[in-house]
């Protein structure tokens, strides 16, 4: 079966789909000059879509996808970059919850537009873990807290646990984690911009959201317990994680930060 199907009322020939192909993979060598799919070249595919997505005469189709799976970009004109900046910019680490949970479809919608994050060569190698039990939340913060034990760092946050604070999840109502099978091309690296569309959703929609690199660290290294609490399938590994729920209290400013530090080369 062939990987692209045109249609021949439809194209005009412009060499668009041939040039947004990531791979080169279409040519316009077909008869009569339409698009095709150059010989033995149908294997490196990665089903990225954007040869049809590109098209402005709805002139191509991918064998492998429905047309009705494309969605319209349908929003006008993309937000402004002020907007933009003002969204990336009051976003913050919150570490302070209400314990009110996030009702699960509105995490669904969430992890939803995480779907579209980009992934190293399209293999979209990304899996979810969600925690909503305040109890889990309690049990793996705990086992967090055992691991530092073992050594000596964070005392601080060990001698809070024995006084009734979390400091590991911070008493948040849910975890997130993206994990995915270690043999993956690019797995940390997808699972973490995974993470930062989901940050992002959930700060337009007034969730506040922290990133839990202390768990991380002792998945990272390994510790059995918190890996067999975690139960993730076989050949996978967690790659980033973060808390999240509405936030306790509003902030009201926006901190500084350090400049951009730019090399520029013209």
């Amino acid at each position: 079966m062939a990987l692209i199907s045109i249609d021949r009322t439809k194209c005009k020939k412009d060499g668009i789909c041939v040039a947004e192909c990531p791979f080169s993979l279409i040519a316009l060598t077909g008869e009569e000059g339409f698009p095709e799919i150059r010989p033995a070249a149908a294997r490196l595919c990665i089903q990225c879509g954007h040869c049809v997505a590109v098209c402005p005469h709805d002139a191509l189709s991918l064998t492998s996808m429905h047309q009705d799976d494309f969605l319209p970009m349908g929003f006008g004109s993309p937000p402004t970059l002020k907007k933009i900046g003002q969204l990336l910019s009051s976003r913050r680490s919150i570490r302070t919850y209400q314990q009110q949970p996030v009702l699960r479809p509105h995490i669904e919608q969430l992890l939803d537009i995480c779907r579209w994050a980009p992934s190293a060569k399209n293999k979209q190698p990304v899996h979810w873990l969600v925690v909503e039990n305040p109890e889990e939340m309690r049990r793996l913060a705990g086992l967090v807290v055992d691991w530092l034990r073992t050594g000596t760092t964070y005392p601080g946050i060990v001698a809070a646990w024995d006084q009734g604070k979390d400091m590991v999840l911070r008493s948040a109502p849910h975890l997130l984690m993206a994990h995915a099978h270690e043999d993956s091309l690019k797995p940390e690296i997808d699972c973490t911009i995974a993470l930062s569309y989901f940050e992002i959703a959930a700060t337009s929609g007034g969730i506040g959201t922290c990133w839990a690199g202390i768990l991380m660290s002792a998945a990272a290294a390994g510790y059995q317990p918190l890996l067999d609490a975690l139960g993730l399938p076989e050949g996978h590994r967690p790659y980033g994680a973060m808390i999240f729920g509405y936030p306790r209290f509003p902030y009201f400013k926006i901190p500084p930060r350090k400049e951009a530090r730019v090399i520029w080369r013209s």
